[in-house]
């Protein structure tokens, strides 16, 4: 059974006589009675298997008989080293014997007496003779077609944070925001058009809500508990609203979710799969588990006597963070599709990169290896010069170690960069979990539309580990954003960065980026 499916498939051809010179368990090669078995010796259920076997395998049959030569040309592949050095499958002949090489591959054998074969084997021993198979070269000089990288720009924002708007707000400005207007949506083709929204704890309210019912009947619970409590709901819902039948789908990241959402769905602009993309994350877990759970792992701030200076990134007070809600969602666009209907353009999305620590469930690696690879390769993707980027929106929550940990390895990749501003949005509106990062994308968008960067409140006294020649002080500031990073960090490891630049009309900006990925690659 064994030599049979294996030579059913042309491409197992030369791995059954690697199969065949194999040496078993006890150190010597396998006798021919150990892989094929004379009928005489076969049970009466072993028959009627072989019977049924040989009425299926008319292909099997017929490379019985085709002789191996006849094989070889059959097969779109060719032997390995390996194989040629060996001299053909002597060493098969040597195991099997003319009778048993006979039954395999055909009529015709090679003579060899008894003391040839007791050489061959003796010399074989423990070896494999015929090893791997290799692809005609033919096949290996084909070359990759080259195909114009497709541009991602940001077309569309909205935002639902504890510093404005309500969810009918959000949701009205998120579609006039973008102009898809009643015209527009009706010429869409929205087979390409996908959705791609997540959260770090889902539909936290329903499932705590649904256990208190529980408590009492589960006649009481809302039959909508389980379909509201999964996190990939709120694209779906959203889809269904709009008829947009592209991917759609939730990641959940922890912290770092938005941003592995955003990337993504430009992922799927630049491989030609979608046109437009709405996308970024969603989270509410302000209830006394959501709460209760965070203080428990002693991650929230203490300062409760004073909660408006409570939120206070790199400041050498800060205890903790400060837990927030929102959501926010960015509609990227293929850069012509966009320009054929008209859309304003807030900004280009470059790239983006994500990585893992691989070290801790809520600590970040001290040495910041990970974050500083994905800063890396976020610029590598992007194709920018560490020097060109003069903004960055920092992950930052208000946490002292990971703080610090971050803001080492932003030092790191960028060296004593006297343009470079940093700040975290964090310290005026709190850590909104998993939609963190997408409301920090758009305030990241809107300091390169606006040219006004936010400030960092609180910021009283900078942390001895934090340069604070970068830092944006206490005041809003005036800075012409080239390129701009936007940081988001989460439990479990996972590291994110994207990054933006104002868009310009024309192939500057996109040539430029295309020479230095060729000079890095170089």
């Amino acid at each position: 059974m064994v030599v049979a499916s294996s030579v059913a498939s042309p491409l197992c051809t030369w791995l059954v006589a690697a199969c065949m010179t194999a040496p078993s368990e006890k150190g010597t090669f396998c006798k021919p009675s150990e892989f094929i078995k004379c009928p005489k010796k076969l049970s009466r259920s072993a028959r009627r298997k072989s019977l049924v076997a040989q009425k299926s395998g008319s292909l099997v049959s017929s490379l019985y008989g085709c002789g191996i030569n006849s094989l070889m040309s059959f097969c779109p592949f060719e032997p390995c080293e390996e194989y040629y050095n060996s001299q053909g499958l002597s060493s098969s002949f040597a195991l099997f014997g003319e009778n048993g090489f006979s039954l395999l591959f055909g009529s015709k054998t090679l003579p060899m007496n008894r003391k040839q074969r007791r050489l061959n084997q003796a010399s074989n021993s423990g070896k494999t003779m015929v090893v791997a198979v290799q692809p005609e070269k033919q096949v290996s000089m084909k070359k990759k077609l080259v195909t114009k990288k497709r541009r991602v720009v940001v077309t569309g924002l909205g935002v639902v944070s504890p510093l404005g708007h309500d969810a009918d707000e959000f949701y009205g400005n998120l579609l006039e925001d973008g102009g898809i207007t009643d015209g527009v949506m009706a010429e869409l083709d929205k087979t390409r058009c996908g959705i791609i929204i997540g959260s770090a704890l889902g539909g936290m309210k329903v499932f705590s809500d649904a256990i208190e019912a529980l408590k009492i009947s589960h006649r009481k619970m809302n039959p909508f508990c389980i379909p509201f409590a999964t996190s990939n709901m709120g694209s779906a819902v959203l889809a269904i609203d709009l008829g947009w039948m592209g991917p759609n789908y939730s990641i959940s990241a922890a912290c770092a979710t938005s941003n592995f959402c955003i990337l993504d769905a430009a992922n799927h602009i630049i491989r030609g799969e979608t046109d437009m993309m709405l996308c970024g994350g969603s989270d509410a877990a302000i209830i006394p588990i959501g709460l209760g759970g965070f203080a428990a792992c002693g991650a929230l701030s203490l300062r409760n006597d004073e909660p408006t200076k409570a939120s206070r990134p790199w400041d050498v007070h800060c205890d903790g963070f400060v837990m927030g809600e929102g959501a926010g969602v960015l509609l990227l666009e293929e850069l012509e599709h966009a320009k054929r209907r008209g859309a304003t353009i807030y900004a280009e999305f470059l790239g983006g990169s994500s990585t893992c620590d691989a070290y801790h469930t809520t600590e970040p690696h001290p040495d910041g290896s990970g974050i500083v690879l994905c800063i890396e390769k976020a610029l590598t993707e992007s194709g920018v010069a560490k020097e060109d980027v003069n903004y960055i929106n920092a992950h930052a929550t208000s946490t002292p170690l990971a703080d610090l940990i971050e803001c080492q390895a932003i030092n790191h990749c960028f060296g004593q960069n006297t343009e470079l501003r940093m700040n975290s949005t964090k310290s005026m509106i709190g850590h909104l979990l998993g939609a963190a990062g997408a409301v920090e994308a758009v305030a990241t968008v809107k300091a390169i539309q606006t040219g006004w960067i936010h400030p960092n409140v609180n910021l009283e006294c900078p942390d001895e580990g934090v340069d604070a020649n970068i830092l944006v002080g206490c005041k809003r500031e005036r800075l012409d954003v080239k390129v701009a990073l936007s940081n988001s960090l989460g439990f479990g490891g996972h590291n994110s960065s994207i990054v933006f630049a104002a868009y310009k009309d024309g192939k500057q900006l996109h040539e430029q980026s295309q020479w230095l990925r060729l000079s890095t690659a170089i």
